[in-house]
């Protein structure tokens, strides 16, 4: 029976990633033959998205091609996106520290943009990140001020996910009241949106409550009510943690065979799933069970497949740090690959700049030289201009980055400052260019004659 659930189970995950294949392959067909830059960035978050959980190394690149070119383009939205494609990749693969990082990134960007959504789902994502390192005291004011802003902003979507994020955070924390509190919220919520995996997520929350505060009845009530929602919305992850919660319930009631048969089934349902530490769980739950009733052949039973479980896990987990190192040197190259290219472009601005650095002498020499040979006298004013507008533009040019940096980009007081500038500057354009055109011209028309040898008479 073990060997056909897996076999299900695989067969089921090859549907799913042959669907992803197809679409990825859709995105990378739109790819090819798209011209728009935002667009290409849209693509390339998309195409990475799709494939991060099968293949999270292509994932990086296309996500960090994404970010290069969003960049480029100052495309916010799609920086932002593509930052938190490469986040949650990492957390796919169990990077906590990099995708900390990257959603830190993501951060700073929507704390500057105009989307309630968008930062309060990158504030809940960061104490996600925590919660998975097990540091729940960090998740907490990320998650506090998430919901400050889904509930200032009536940010819909997320109202459930936040209330039921703080109900798990204080349920690890054994705070109660506050736990309790925030369980209530999302089955309201839950309700209302008439959301009966939700509904049964929320109600196994209270039934933990419930039975860690010593109200077992209540808990009896919502572990029960829960169960059924979670089997109606196919939620076998949450299904698996609400059994094993009434198993442990019914142990506090001492109906041994009920706590035994709902651990079993808990197990049967993390393994059909493949959710590997509620398994563990439910197997640690039984073998300390059977322990305790001094049925030891069962106990051993569940004592090595507690051990098979543990190399399962300790395999998947050398698999994961397999992946984060193919993931960090795959991100080092592409860093290296943007480094490059950013040095490209610096190089080709201080060639533009020298150019236009040679460009304004070599007019003004030009000008000189015209002026002290026959030759039209607009053409030589013209000449005279140019090289003046061109001077004065590469000074505006050099300074703007400066005013830049010291206005915080602020446009209000850029214009302020480049007007100031522009009230000194224009005037002496003006008067450098009329004493500038006047002297080469007034040069040129009162140059002395050259000498010319007289004609002597030939001897008679």
């Amino acid at each position: 029976m073990k060997k056909i659930y897996s076999l299900f189970f695989y067969l089921i995950l090859s549907l799913v990633v042959v669907g992803q294949k197809k679409v990825a392959d859709s995105l990378g067909a739109l790819l090819a033959n798209e011209k728009t830059d935002s667009n290409r960035v849209k693509l390339l978050w998309l195409q990475a998205s799709t494939i991060r959980g099968y293949n999270p190394v292509e994932a990086l690149g296309l996500a960090q091609q994404a970010l290069s070119l969003a960049k480029k383009i100052k495309y916010t939205e799609g920086e932002s996106r593509s930052l938190g494609v490469i986040a949650n990749t990492f957390l796919d693969i169990g990077n906590y520290p990099q995708a900390l990082e990257y959603n830190l990134r993501k951060l700073q960007l929507e704390e500057k943009g105009k989307s309630p959504r968008n930062l309060s789902s990158v504030l809940m994502s960061i104490g996600v990140v925590y919660v998975l390192e097990g540091e729940y005291q960090k998740a907490l004011p990320y998650y506090r001020k998430s919901d400050s802003i889904i509930t200032q902003f009536n940010v819909e979507p997320l109202k459930y996910n936040i209330k039921l994020n703080i109900g798990d955070v204080f349920d690890r924390l054994n705070i109660y009241d506050s736990a309790y509190y925030y369980f209530t919220q999302a089955l309201s919520i839950s309700t209302e949106q008439k959301d009966i995996g939700n509904v049964g997520a929320s109600m196994t929350g209270l039934g933990h409550y419930f039975r860690k505060t010593g109200t077992l009845d209540s808990a009896l009530f919502n572990y029960r009510l829960g169960i059924r929602y979670l089997e109606a919305g196919n939620d076998n992850n949450n299904l698996g943690e609400a059994t094993l919660g009434l198993a442990k319930l019914f142990q506090n009631y001492h109906q041994i065979d009920s706590a035994v048969w709902y651990a079993n089934l808990s197990n049967r349902i993390s393994e059909r799933g493949n959710f590997l530490i509620n398994q563990l769980e439910a197997s640690k739950f039984l073998k300390t069970l059977y322990k305790e009733e001094h049925k030891m052949d069962s106990a051993f039973a569940y004592s090595s497949q507690v051990q098979e479980l543990n190399d399962s896990l300790n395999s998947k987990s050398k698999i994961r740090e397999l992946q984060i190192i193919s993931s960090n040197e795959q991100l080092r190259q592409l860093q290296i690959e943007e480094e490059k290219r950013q040095a490209r472009v610096e190089r080709s601005q201080q060639l533009q700049y020298l150019f236009i650095g040679l460009i304004i002498p070599g007019l003004l020499l030009i000008t000189l030289l015209l002026s002290r040979i026959k030759f039209p006298v607009r053409v030589i004013r013209i000449l005279g201009i140019l090289s003046l507008l061109i001077l004065f533009e590469f000074l505006t040019l050099l300074l703007h980055p400066t005013v830049q940096h010291l206005t915080g980009h602020n446009p209000i007081f850029e214009i302020l400052i480049f007007v100031c500038l522009a009230t000194v500057l224009i005037p002496a354009h003006h008067r450098i260019e009329h004493w500038l055109i006047e002297k080469l011209i007034h040069s040129r028309e009162h140059r002395p004659l050259s000498k010319k040898t007289t004609p002597r008479a030939t001897p008679g």
